[in-house]
């Protein structure tokens, strides 16, 4: 680091992104990327929008937003676009967090948010998981703060019902929720509705796991439009073409493509389902996934030692180093066939065990 770089950063710890390892040809299962592309229209749109580079995008993406409408029934002024979700939580970060105002999450659960809070300079509150990986509800309800809950979480796949969520809201109006519904899709619940009726109930989602558009890098928040005008505020400070004309042409189309999407999220719910028996069947512990991802450990097997063997195989999971789960890994869920290759290499990794 330059001399120049400021103390108040000096010891911040950033983000890891799952790596993307480019030595020889893996089976991708580390970043929970989905294994399906996207649809042909989408990039006949992107396309179409790449002949305009010259001119900045719509800094309100108001086509998308209608789009958005039209496939999810959201009123425009109930939703703020973002450089992917990352972007609105860390907004989020800000908006509803400061030196008096905690931000409260589980001690495992998404990695960015103790990093959002680093740099916002933020206090945490961080509430342990319970011993079967499931969301303390009781404790957060008791923590004055601002509460970030990735639903279903991550790495565990663990979704709460918006039964739960709904407690949660309405157990302290003054306080915010932050629901990073990420996964959603694959299985769980969405909290969206709530937001019609609760002023303190933000819902941050993604166009990167179900609709198959990581690289596109667009997120949304739902709530309420007096919430909204709030992260509005702070997008126009930050960046108000945060979303080029590429990324909100290839969003629209791929709105347009709802049933296709569902369709494709009940195929991973499938072959998760699929492949968490088999895995179960090879003695594995697993936690009930409702995401496109699996998070299993082997008796047998140490998490860290688990991963290496299998990257030697040309398989990437992810393995968090971290003392309560370090010996699971986190894999994504990808085709049937990716899946297959993986269930073989794990068949082959408790042989050589023996």
């Amino acid at each position: 680091m330059s001399r120049f770089f400021s103390p108040r950063f000096a010891a911040l710890t950033p983000y890891t992104p799952g790596e993307q390892p480019r030595d020889k040809k893996y089976v991708k299962l580390n970043t929970n990327e989905s294994p399906y592309d996207v649809p042909e229209s989408v990039v006949r749109a992107a396309e179409a929008a790449a002949r305009d580079f010259r001119l900045y995008p719509d800094p309100t993406c108001l086509a998308l937003s209608k789009a958005l409408g039209r496939a999810e029934g959201i009123d425009p002024d109930r939703v703020v676009w973002g450089n992917g979700s990352d972007e609105l939580l860390n907004f989020a970060f800000m908006a509803y967090c400061d030196g008096n105002t905690p931000a409260v999450f589980p001690d495992i659960t998404y990695g960015f948010y103790p990093v959002f809070a680093a740099v916002n300079r933020v206090p945490t509150r961080i509430i342990p998981l319970r011993e079967d990986f499931s969301v303390d509800l009781a404790t957060m309800m008791k923590t004055p703060g601002t509460v970030f809950l990735a639903n279903p979480n991550a790495p565990t796949g663990i979704a709460l019902s918006r039964d739960q969520v709904e407690r949660l809201v309405q157990s302290d109006p003054d306080r915010m929720v932050v629901v990073d519904e990420a996964y959603v899709d694959f299985g769980a619940e969405t909290s969206a509705p709530l937001t019609e009726k609760y002023k303190n109930l933000l819902v941050i989602r993604t166009f990167s796991k179900s609709r198959s558009m990581a690289g596109a890098r667009i997120g949304y928040a739902i709530g309420d439009p007096e919430l909204i005008q709030d992260l509005e505020t702070l997008r126009y400070a930050n960046n108000p073409y945060n979303l080029s004309r590429v990324a909100i042409a290839a969003g629209e189309a791929m709105l347009e493509e709802e049933k296709l999407m569902r369709e494709r999220c009940a195929a991973v719910a499938s072959t998760r389902e699929e492949t968490s028996r088999a895995l179960a069947d090879l003695g594995f512990v697993l936690t009930p996934s409702r995401s496109n991802f699996l998070f299993a450990r082997h008796p047998a097997l140490d998490g860290g030692k688990f991963y290496r063997d299998l990257k030697d195989r040309g398989i990437l999971v992810r393995h968090f180093d971290l003392p309560r789960i370090k010996d699971y890994v986190r894999v994504t869920v990808g085709s049937p066939e990716d899946m297959e290759t993986f269930v073989k290499s794990v068949r082959s990794i408790l042989e050589d065990e023996k």
